[in-house]
């Protein structure tokens, strides 16, 4: 088998930050670890001109613009990070031979089912966050029909900003929080994503397309709320509250449950629930704070 050489872009997200922490449990993989200052994938010419130098194997895209409410008056960056630069980093691993995994999100799909997402359910964004990672897929998927895209939802980390660290935050700073309760989907444990692709990449089958993955179950996000409440033994009362009573300037999407027959079926994976990823996150935040 020849050397698997991999790319990860964004490399100082949250997703990008869970693979460097791995990553020395795969040694017989090479990777190179590419941060916005390192790669800006909005930087065509950049981009063509590392990947025809590099001509890695497998290029894993956590690059991304992620602040979902400031992308209501910030469509164009938006686009441009979520969307074209997105063909732009697809174009250039078919150029160079590479295998490209995206990853999108649970925000392409208006969030009125009843049932478990899955991969060929028609998307309709409500946000243009959603609308960008949208258009980041279309382009993906056309300009190299080699490219992977796994959606994810609810995704957190020990590293970077997300739902978990602003609740640990908010329950040590007030005695009481309001958390919306009529929002579910399932939570996804970065960490436990990042072994997923690279268990796809370790198998040496590489079926292009759609994919979702999230850990299993479903909560709402005062659930979460809750069981971040309950692990960390915190004293803080949390108020269930709907949504329509914690307005923000992006539509957030009702359900967001992934279906997740497609990837376990093809890669035999074995998705953790979310209880067990949320207990793991805080071990490791508990193990930075020493």
């Amino acid at each position: 088998m020849s050397a698997i050489k991999i790319v990860i872009t964004g490399a100082n997200g949250q997703l990008g930050k869970e693979f460097q922490q791995i990553s020395i449990a795969y040694p017989q993989f090479d990777f190179t670890f590419l941060s916005k200052e390192d790669l800006s994938i909005q930087d065509a010419e950049q981009v063509r001109h590392f990947f025809n130098i590099a001509k890695p194997t497998h290029c894993i895209n956590c690059a991304a613009y992620t602040a979902v409410d400031k992308a209501e008056t910030e469509e164009e960056i938006a686009f441009l990070v979520n969307g074209e630069s997105v063909g732009v980093l697809a174009a250039a691993c078919k150029s160079a031979g590479t295998k490209l995994i995206h990853i999108s999100t649970d925000y392409v799909f208006d969030g009125n089912s009843a049932k478990p997402l899955k991969e060929d359910d028609a998307t309709k964004p409500i946000n243009v966050y959603g609308a960008s990672k949208l258009r980041g897929e279309a382009l993906a998927l056309q300009n190299n029909e080699e490219s992977m895209i796994i959606r994810t939802a609810w995704l957190y980390s020990a590293f970077g900003n997300n739902f978990v660290k602003t609740m640990i935050r908010l329950m040590r700073e007030k005695k009481s929080i309001n958390v919306v309760n009529d929002q579910v989907g399932s939570p996804t444990y970065a960490a436990d994503l990042a072994k997923a692709i690279l268990h796809i990449i370790h198998s040496g089958k590489f079926i292009p397309g759609v994919y979702h993955y999230s850990n299993e179950g479903q909560i709402s996000w005062y659930d979460f709320a809750v069981a971040i409440k309950e692990l960390t033994g915190s004293d803080c009362q949390i108020n269930p509250i709907p949504g329509s009573k914690y307005p923000t300037p992006a539509k957030r999407p009702d359900y967001s449950l992934l279906d997740k027959t497609k990837i376990k079926t093809v890669y035999g994976i074995a998705v953790p629930d979310w209880r067990s990823g949320l207990s793991r996150c805080l071990d490791q935040l508990k193990k930075e704070e020493m």
